[in-house]
């Protein structure tokens, strides 16, 4: 997996790109997001119209995350989700924990 990473405004918004699986993109998720609280940002979009494939270990590594990001003050939000993921959320009974938007800029415009 990769992660590309820019800033918009006071959110910081991280690009995937591959899958989200057990050994592969959960661990480089986590040390991301990880990462990021340690430097003080608070405002995190995950941006995930490039994720190819995401196992049961990569929705647990989102709910995760978003606990971790939640639990330090901040706010944490998901961007282009895929039918598919969306579906497997809603199968793990969690797709409705998450605040999610199919357009950048009306994401971004929610963190105000």
């Amino acid at each position: 997996m990769k992660i590309f990473q820019k800033n918009v405004g006071n959110v910081c918004v991280l690009e995937l790109e591959g899958k989200i699986t057990i050994g592969e993109g959960d661990v480089m998720m986590r040390d991301a997001i990880l990462g990021l609280l340690k430097m003080g940002q608070k405002n995190i979009l995950i941006n995930m119209a490039r994720v190819s494939y995401m196992d049961s270990s990569g929705v647990g590594e989102l709910l995760s995350c978003l606990t971790q990001v939640t639990e330090g003050g901040g706010k944490f939000k998901l961007l282009n989700i895929s039918t598919k993921i969306q579906n497997l959320l809603h199968i793990a009974q969690i797709l409705s924990v998450f605040e999610y938007f199919n357009d950048e800029e009306t994401a971004v415009a929610s963190f105000q």
